[in-house]
This record gives structure tokens, C-alpha cells and sequence, in this order.
């Protein structure tokens, strides 16, 4: 049996002509870039969001650079943020000439540890970024109550987790700015890149507008420089047909999630396979269902892969110990959570349309694998091991 990561067909084919009527109609309006469809998803995602603006942008690494950008920060300026994430967050931060200031995670959720954030204060720190892990908010609480008693803007990476909640506030919702991805394989993706973001504060709302193209108040007049990163009509037609399936998707999500948990429980496999850790009064949306293996996890990955499963860490290199960011200073050892994590978490397929024999079949393959007290990989067979 062959079980990919993810497996987008599923979707497109029960979602085919609908997707192909939202392309016909951007085609014949001849309106490209941003125009109705985009003015149309922006409201429907500042609805669903919770907030009263949306702005589209051309990707979710473009909106984290916006939602920097519209915080006028100063080179020497610090972002506290996480090193277990994708490259793009701290990428945003030293384009813009200012330092990230790493802190450790939580090793159960993953996400930022507010404790680590309140430590890590300086003088310079203007801001905090904490990310939305897998589809599970940060514990937004504390890091709230940290940005108000220090003065500091928070800006939500939500790019994994749009309609995931915490305490019943939506992400993206909680923070000044919030920053969402479109990316195909995303709970909401469209057919390319895109991105949004989203926020309360009209005077942000304006500026982002404005800094997404170009910095203009028109299309030859700028009162600042800013980018080129419009959303195309095309992905926001594709997105509005998908929106309207988000939530079904999402609860999909969380079913396949759940029964991957049991499956694992009733093997026994939970102690050398830990399950994701839900936190209380949170919508965890799973973008991803991510185990923490007892055993290093590249080993798992190629036990997986030989059997014909897609599997993947998210993220094996944690930032502060890219070569990139060397400059500033970080050390190996320093944040051992993160590393930990980068070593033990993997990724199984997680989609909503995968099959409860898909899901068994997986956990049957990693109930086969096994690692000899004399550190040699073992497979367990019907007959014993080999």
C-alpha cells in the first residue's frame, strides 16, 4: 500500500468544476491581480477570522514581512520568536535589518514558551512573533499579558492554523497583526502561492494595504517604499471555492488525528510514539499530525518510506543553528527543547481523505519497527525479527 504525506487529488477532483467555473470567471473578467475575488476573500477571511480587516498578499512569508514592515522597526531593533519553525519566520526578521531573538519551546505543544519570552527581554526588543504550530495555537495568554505590561506589538504567525482556536479567540485574531499562508498543501491552499493578513486596527489595515503595493496611496504617488506583493484573482477564485469546505476539512482533520491516537494507544505504540499533546480549550486543527519518536527519527522516516509511507520533520535544523544566523551568536545546546524536537518529531500523513486502512496500515509499518539494544535497527516480523 502506498500512503503519501498528503494527497491533494482527492479534493480537487470532487472540487473540479467549481474550480474550473471560479478560473473561467477571473479569465473572462480579466481583472488578474487583486480586483473582486481578492475584495471578496478578504471579507469572507476577516469573518471567519474574527477580525474586522483582511489584506491579501502574494505569500505567507510575504505577509510576515508585511506585518514587520507596518511595525516600523529600527536596525538593532529585537523580535523574540521561536527556532523551531519554518526558515521564512526568522527570514522576515533580518530582512528588515533587525535581530530575532530566539527563546526555547514548550516540548509538549512545540510552540513558543512564554516563560522563555519574559526572560529574553531587553531593552531593544520591540516585538514578539509567536508561531502557530502544526495548527495548534501558542498559549497566547501569557504572551499577551508579557506584550501589554512591556509594551511589546505581537505579531501571530498563523500560517499552519487558520480556524484553529485558543480559549475560543481564533488565530491570527489574538495579536496585533496575524499572518496566514495559502500554500497548496495548506488546510485552506490554493493552486500557487498566497497569503493574508489580518487584523483589528484600522490604521495597520491601511498600511498594509498601502505597503503591499509599493508603498503607494496610488499607483505613481508613495509616501514610503514598500513591495510588490499583490494576491491574484486567480488563487483568491480558487481559495473562495475552497473556504466554503475549510471547516469540514479542518474537523476531518481533527477525526483522522483522533483516531491515529487511538490506533496508537491500543498497539502500545504511545510510549515509543508520543501523540500530539492538545492543550485545553484550544481548536487544534492539525495541519500536521506530528509524533515524537522514541528513536532518532530519520530511522523511522527510511523504516516508513521502505514500506511505501510519506513522512517528514518539521523542522530538522532549528534556526539558530542555521549557517545563516551564525552571526548572532547562538550555539548548539543552547535551546535542547528544540533540538530535541528537531531530532525525535516526524510527520505522518495527515489528510482529510485518508482512508482508516490507510491510517492502519501506518500504524501496522511502525509497529514493525524496533531498534536492538545494540543500537541495530530491527524489524519486527509475524516470525520474529530480522
Amino acid at each position: 500500500m502506498k500512503v503519501p504525506l498528503i494527497d491533494l487529488r482527492g479534493q480537487h477532483q470532487l472540487l473540479r468544476p467549481q474550480l474550473l467555473e471560479a478560473i473561467e470567471r477571473v479569465i473572462d473578467s480579466q481583472q488578474f491581480v487583486l480586483g473582486s475575488e481578492v475584495e471578496a476573500l478578504e471579507e469572507e477571511i476577516a469573518d471567519y477570522c474574527t477580525v474586522e480587516f483582511a489584506v491579501g498578499c502574494a505569500s505567507g512569508s510575504d505577509a510576515l514581512l508585511l506585518a514587520l514592515m507596518s511595525l516600523d522597526l529600527k536596525a538593532g531593533d529585537e523580535v523574540i520568536t521561536t527556532p523551531f519553525t519554518f526558515f521564512a519566520t526568522g527570514a522576515a526578521i533580518t530582512r528588515l535589518g533587525v535581530h530575532p531573538r530566539f527563546v526555547d519551546i514548550d516540548p509538549r505543544t512545540y510552540n513558543i514558551d512564554p516563560a522563555a519570552v519574559e526572560a529574553a527581554i531587553t531593552p531593544q526588543t520591540r516585538a514578539i512573533l509567536p508561531v502557530h504550530l502544526y495548527g495548534q495555537c501558542a498559549d497566547m495568554d501569557p504572551l499577551l499579558e508579557i506584550g501589554k505590561r512591556y509594551g511589546l506589538l505581537i505579531v501571530e504567525d498563523a500560517a499552519q492554523a487558520i480556524g484553529a482556536e485558543d480559549r475560543g479567540r481564533r488565530a491570527g485574531s489574538m495579536g496585533h497583526i496575524g499572518c496566514l499562508s495559502f500554500y497548496p498543501t495548506k488546510n485552506l491552499g490554493g493552486a500557487g502561492d498566497g497569503g493574508m493578513l489580518v487584523t483589528d486596527d484600522p490604521v495597520f489595515a491601511k498600511r498594509l494595504r498601502r505597503l503591499r503595493v509599493h508603498g503607494g496611496t496610488t499607483e505613481y504617488h508613495h509616501d514610503e517604499v514598500g513591495i510588490n506583493s499583490r494576491l491574484d484573482a486567480l488563487q483568491a477564485a480558487i481559495l473562495r471555492v475552497k473556504y466554503q469546505y475549510l471547516d469540514e476539512w479542518s474537523e476531518a482533520r481533527r477525526e483522522k488525528a483522533a483516531f491515529y491516537t487511538q490506533l496508537l494507544e491500543e498497539r502500545g505504540l504511545n510510549v515509543d510514539f508520543t501523540p500530539p499533546f492538545v492543550r485545553a480549550s484550544v481548536r487544534h486543527i492539525f495541519h500536521q499530525y506530528v509524533v515524537r519518536a522514541r528513536q532518532q527519527n530519520d530511522e523511522v522516516i527510511n523504516h516508513l518510506s521502505r514500506h511505501g509511507i510519506g513522512s517528514k520533520v518539521y523542522y530538522p535544523v532549528p534556526l539558530h543553528l542555521q549557517k545563516c544566523f551564525a552571526y548572532l551568536g547562538y550555539s548548539n545546546g543552547q535551546f535542547p527543547e528544540a533540538e530535541r524536537a528537531a531530532t525525535q518529531t516526524l510527520a505522518l500523513p495527515c489528510f482529510p481523505e485518508i482512508t482508516e486502512e490507510q491510517q492502519r496500515y501506518v500504524v501496522d509499518v511502525l509497529a514493525k519497527f524496533d531498534r536492538g539494544v545494540n543500537g541495530q535497527t530491527v524489524v519486527k516480523t509475524e516470525k520474529g525479527v530480522r
